[in-house]
Order: C-alpha cells, then structure tokens, then sequence
C-alpha cells in the first residue's frame, strides 16, 4: 500500500531547511566579522602596549653604528637595525628610549609653521600717540626710520646704520609703543616675540627656530624683529651645565649669527626690550649688534601730561577738572598707568551713569591705580 506525502508537510519541511541553511550563513558571517573585529582590536591593543619611539637625528655615521642626537641635546652611539638603509647625517630617525637604537628612517620636516609661534602685524600706532618720549622718539627715528626710508643717504655717506638697538627702562614706559610706531612710520611688518617663550616652548629646536623668524623677517621685509624680554635669551653666560642651560645658549649663539649676519639683514631692524639691562650678556650690546641703547625710564611732569591729554582727547571732560592738582597726584606714574587710569576713571563714571568724566573720577582712578591710598570719601566730596 502506498503512502501518499502531505505536499502542504513538504512545503513546511523545504521552509524549515531553507532558513536553517540563511540563518547557518548569516551566523557564519556575523562570526567572521566577529573574530576579524576581535583580531583587530587585539591589534591595537598589542600596538597601545608598545613603547613610544624617539625622534632623534643623525649626528654622524660609523661604520655600522651612528652617532644621534636626543631632542635634549646630548649624544649617544648607537647600533641600526638591519632595515634602515641608506642613512646619513642628518637624517630623522625613530629610537627606541630604552637602548635608543635606531628602528627606522622617516620623513620629518626641518621647518617649523614660524608664522604660527610669532605675533606678525601692520601696526597702526603712530607717533602722536606716544607721549612724553620725544628724546627717545628722536634717536629712534634716526638708528630705525631714517635707514629704512632713505638707505640711499647712508650709501652717499658711506657709513652702515646699526643693526638694531636695545630699550630698556621699567614695565610700562612705552618700549613696545615706540616699536610699533616706528614699524607704523616706515611701514614694516612688526614680528613680535618673547624672550623667554623662545626658549622655553622650543627646546632642542630654539636655534633653528631662530634663524626662520629672521628668514621670514626678510621674505617681510621691510620689517622689525620686536623681541620683548630679551634677558631671557640674552642674559650673562654661565658653566653651562644642564640640558636646558645648553640649549638657551645654542639659541642665543643663532641669535648672534643672526645679527653678525651671515647673510645680510639688509630692511630688516632688531629691537631688544628689557627691563633688566644689568644682566645683559656683552655680546649682544657689542658694535655691530644691538649697539644703539636707549633708556625709556618714568616719565616727566611734562611727559605725564602729554600722555594723559593724549589718553582723554576722545572722553568728555568736565570743565572743573583740575589737571594741576591731577600731575602732582601722579608724578612717580608710568606711562602705562596714566592709561589705565583714564580708563578707570571712565569706568567710574560709567558705575553712576554718566558720559562725561568729574573730578572726583580721576581721583578715585589715582587711588585705585596707585593701589596705596585709601578710599578717602571726605576728599571726593570737595570735587561734588
């Protein structure tokens, strides 16, 4: 007797083999891409594990073995691995730190992106707002201005004006203005830097940094290299004997190459800024560097006047502002503090809702400014 198959049970038994069959390849897929995730992060992990490399240069080679230099500085003999082929002086290497033999060669640029580490500008400041330096206004405008304006006159002369000069004098005095005006007048790019953010930042790269600021200084040309703080580069050498120590005076032997000029600076002017010239290293301030000094110290009952009329030509004035009284209250300011002493005294008549400045609001500004006075209310009210 023959048994007849349900074709609907069939139809049921070619569905359950039919997604068991996608189900096992779509498992078999998900596994695989499971155990290549895990490979991968296995990986990573295994690469996260190992030690850094350091990046070192070739200083010289020996043989099989090579001489390199650590970003600090020092030297060290080295073996290289049977990989890194064709190395030469001066090539970049990776080193491992333990033993700082060399793994590989790589491609490093010997250039720094100098125009993101200095300030380069167009200033604006003119000499009309610098007040109360007309003796420094002047030999600025004769070592600076004058040979940039009219090198011509110094070639029918037959002299070469100096490379650069050197202010000094206390914090807020107007070193800075007086770079920045002069930059104005002759329309120089300003290159601003700081002493001690040179090397500090830069270690093991501050003599090359160096000699790119004056290299774009002079694709800028005309230009004034403005480095604020120049003790901290340029201050008296010592027994060098630390790592650091070594590397601030490889920056400032760049330095002096710079101004020694071994390639000409040509419509390129220095300026140092210091408020420490005691500590000065000779060299610098020898003939044929920054050899033009000049002093920007406090400045005059006739200087502080200049400044202050020059700080307030734009705020309203009472007419009983008394500016006798005023000078005597601030003889022993500096220029910056006359300043921030009109700004001040705005604020205060901005605090009781007023445009025009009393009185009562510079004397209030001194005080605050000063920082030794005592709010004195039986004083204020002589001023209403």
């Amino acid at each position: 007797m023959e048994s007849k198959t349900n074709p609907k049970t069939n139809e049921a038994l070619d569905n359950v083999m039919y997604n068991y069959t996608v189900n096992a390849h779509r498992l078999e897929a998900e596994n695989k891409i499971l155990k290549e995730t895990i490979a991968h992060l296995q990986s990573e992990i295994k690469k996260l594990r190992e030690p850094a490399l350091m990046v070192c240069e070739v200083a010289d080679i020996v043989g099989k073995q090579a001489v390199i230099k650590t970003p600090n500085g020092n030297q060290f003999f080295v073996n290289i691995s049977s990989e890194v082929k064709n190395l030469k002086p001066g090539d970049s290497v990776l080193a491992e730190q333990k033993n700082l033999n060399i793994i590989k060669k790589i491609s490093v640029s010997k250039k720094f992106n100098v125009e993101r580490f200095v300030i380069m500008e167009k200033p604006t400041t003119s000499w009309k707002e610098v007040g109360g330096l007309n003796e420094q206004i002047e030999e600025i405008k004769e070592v600076v201005e004058l040979p940039l304006l009219n090198p011509k006159l110094f070639e029918k002369v037959g002299i070469v004006p100096p490379k650069g000069i050197l202010l000094y004098g206390p914090p807020g005095t107007g070193k800075t203005i007086l770079a920045k005006a002069v930059a104005n007048a002759t329309n120089s790019t300003f290159i601003e830097i700081v002493g001690s953010e040179l090397v500090q930042k830069f270690i093991g790269e501050g003599a090359k940094m160096v000699k790119e600021i004056f290299d774009l200084a002079r694709r800028k040309a005309p230009s004034i290299v403005f480095i604020d703080e120049i003790d901290a580069l340029a201050a008296k050498r010592i027994e060098v004997g630390t790592s650091g120590e070594r590397e601030v005076q490889r920056t400032f032997m760049q330095f002096l190459a710079e101004l020694d000029g071994f390639k000409n600076l040509g419509n390129v002017k220095v300026i140092g800024c210091t408020n420490r010239k005691d500590i000065l290293d000779p060299a610098v301030i020898r003939p044929g560097r920054l050899d033009r000094l000049i002093e920007v110290g406090l400045p005059s009952k006739e200087g502080i006047e200049q400044i202050f009329k020059i700080h307030t030509r734009r705020m309203r004035l009472d007419k009983g502002v008394n500016l006798k009284m005023l000078l005597k209250k601030m003889d022993d300011f500096s220029g910056a503090e006359v300043r921030a002493m009109c700004t001040e005294a705005g604020y205060f008549a901005i605090r009781s809702k007023r445009t025009k400045i009393l009185q009562k609001d510079f004397v209030q500004a001194i005080i605050k400014v000063k920082q030794k006075e005592k709010y004195d209310d039986s004083y204020l009210k002589m001023f209403g």
